[in-house]
């Protein structure tokens, strides 16, 4: 499996792209054969620090967190996309975001025109900077790289408070700024969708949030209304959170183990994390 993102979206399919948080959730991703993972800001942040994705993470907070998941999702042949939020400041803070997400080993990196603190996509109440603002640190992304194999994805959060029609707006500009993909976040409808896929001519993003404010369809439909990447930021959290909550009120409520059936098994698990190659390399070198 190819590390080039670009070469990967340049066909005809378009590509589900499922959200990971930590380490285990990356290595079942790229494991059940994910061509490319998303490294979802929600998620990453509740995971690594308990908080909402509401402005509290810093750049250095999410970057520990690229420099560990990026080296293993390489290790897979997987890219990984990874959530930069609004660049965590000006330009000059948009400029050491990319270059310090490129050198851990991203393969692309999204940023959002929200104001700070920002919020949530798909929640209420986010507010977004002056067009020309994002789109001056989208041209300084875009310059800022290193190798032009490391995406810049435009995302606006312009459509939940100030309509479609300036939404759309947003993304044209970003688009001329340099963008190497679009993400109008959370549109309403399916004719919402349909009208954004007709609009642009950059590979565009639709995000899947279940229980968020865009209708969830499959990658095909999605495809034919003119998207190419589909991100599933939240299903991984959400199918953890609630196998976990069942799995652990059995054991406090009733003192019991799930059944089986609702457990991974001990051998399996072992197996992913890659034990057999600890027990071959201590094999191997044992004294004889």
């Amino acid at each position: 499996m190819s590390l080039n993102i670009r070469e990967l979206l340049s066909g005809h399919e378009v590509i589900a792209a499922p959200g990971v948080y930590d380490l285990i959730s990356l290595r079942i991703a790229a494991q059940c054969g994910a061509k490319i993972l998303y490294m979802t800001g929600y998620g990453t942040v509740g995971s690594h620090l308990g908080v909402p994705d509401a402005g509290i993470a810093s750049y250095r907070d999410m970057l520990s967190r690229v420099q560990i998941m990026a080296p293993m999702a390489a290790e897979f042949g997987v890219p990984l996309i990874a959530d930069g939020d609004t660049g965590y400041g000006g330009v000059i803070n948009v400029a050491h975001t990319v270059r310090g997400y490129e050198a851990a080993g991203a393969s692309a990196i999204q940023l959002e025109d929200q104001t700070f603190p920002k919020k949530c996509g798909h929640t209420l109440g986010r507010s977004v900077i002056p067009a020309d603002e994002m789109a001056t640190k989208i041209k300084v992304a875009v310059d800022s790289r290193k190798d032009d194999e490391f995406l810049v994805i435009a995302r606006t959060d312009a459509r939940t408070t100030l309509g479609l029609d300036e939404a759309i707006e947003r993304m044209s500009l970003y688009a001329e700024a340099g963008a190497d993909l679009l993400f109008l976040e959370s549109p309403e409808s399916v004719e919402e969708l349909e009208i954004i896929g007709k609009s642009f001519n950059k590979p565009l993003v639709a995000n899947m949030v279940e229980g968020g404010r865009t209708p969830l369809l499959d990658t095909a439909s999605l495809g034919k209304l003119g998207f190419k990447l589909a991100l599933f930021p939240a299903v991984g959290f959400l199918a953890a959170g609630y196998a976990l909550e069942k799995a652990y009120k059995e054991v406090i409520l009733n003192g019991n183990s799930p059944e089986k059936t609702e457990l991974s098994s001990f051998e399996k698990f072992n197996s992913l994390m890659g034990f057999e190659d600890v027990w071959e390399l201590e094999k191997k070198y044992q004294a004889k």
